[in-house]
């Protein structure tokens, strides 16, 4: 079994300081200690990796070609060390309630902070890490264990043993660019997108939403003409607002729309899932059952579909 190499982990810890300052005299300063020594450590670092990280000279220091190429990881590998100590310290401290959650961005903005302050209510020791993530991601995180919680554009049934629970709901729209035919009705018949160019959320990110998407303009005769495929509903605003084609997204976006982009509802009243949360029940975790209670308690309309 292999074990921790700890001068390796204070060495990286070291490289970051230098890269950061982009001088020795400044890190040494940053990490509490001389010059010398951490100079030293630099370059134990250097041999055991077999490469020069630093270029030195009389202007300052800066990183070499490989010391470049390998920051991002060594700061990857920082940022999860530094959440192992917070996580050590909670249990240690007898606070062992841990959350890791996964959202789209639009959860972020709604329920999960709505969530969030009910939990934080109840159990105030509770630590939670909350992450960005794109609802194609959710399922696998889920069953490995990398997250208790996902807040995604989910429409669809139970997965195996993911359980979802739809949270929010909206009227579907269309956003056009302000100066659009389509923008002086009132209400727009989806027949009418039937030749527009369309920017849609990626099938990559979120293939139930795409998909669903897709059904409905073929239900009204026509497969839509997609343009451009983008990240978050957030993106297809931005697309619509660079005149790259017209957009299907929840009516909740007018208010997060630019001037120069309109909002306007379909005149047919289609309803899609805006936000629901996943979990794995074969990971049992009692923050997770908790959350759910609260979901629960917070969105009592929507249909449940979960196995005990």
């Amino acid at each position: 079994m292999a074990t921790i190499n700890f001068k390796l982990i204070r060495q990286l810890w070291m490289f970051l300081a230098v890269a950061d300052e982009q001088h020795f005299g400044r890190a040494a300063a940053r990490l509490g200690m001389s010059q010398p020594p951490l100079t030293e450590q630099i370059k134990i670092l250097e041999q055991s990796l077999r490469v020069q990280l630093f270029e030195r000279n009389r202007r300052g220091t800066r990183l070499s070609a490989a010391g470049a190429a390998i920051l991002p990881a060594v700061r990857q590998f920082a940022g999860q060390v530094e959440q192992l100590e917070r996580v050590v310290k909670e249990v240690a401290a007898g606070q062992s309630g841990v959350l890791h959650i996964g959202a789209i961005t639009s959860a972020m903005l709604d329920a999960v902070p709505a969530i969030l302050g009910k939990l934080r209510e109840q159990y105030p020791g509770l630590t939670v890490f909350v992450r960005e993530i794109d609802s194609a991601e959710a399922i696998t995180q889920l069953e490995s264990g990398e997250l208790d919680l996902a807040f995604v554009r989910f429409d669809g049934d139970n997965q195996g043993d993911i359980n979802v629970l739809p949270l929010t709901e909206d009227r579907l729209a269309v956003a056009l660019p302000k100066n659009h035919d389509l923008a002086m009705l009132t209400v727009v018949p989806i027949r009418k997108l039937a030749a527009e160019q369309m920017v849609m959320s990626s099938r990559q990110v979120s293939p139930a939403y795409f998909d669903k998407l897709t059904s409905i303009c073929r239900t009204y005769g026509f497969s839509p003409r997609v343009l451009h495929e983008v990240r978050s509903v957030t993106a297809q605003i931005a697309y619509v607002s660079c005149g790259q084609g017209v957009a299907l997204v929840p009516s909740s976006m007018s208010k997060l729309s630019p001037e120069n982009v309109i909002v306007r509802p379909l005149k047919e009243n289609i309803r899609v899932i805006t936000a629901a949360v996943a979990w794995n029940i074969a990971r049992h975790h009692p923050m997770v059952d908790a959350s759910v209670a609260l979901l629960s308690a917070l969105y009592p309309d929507n249909e449940r579909k979960i196995r005990q």
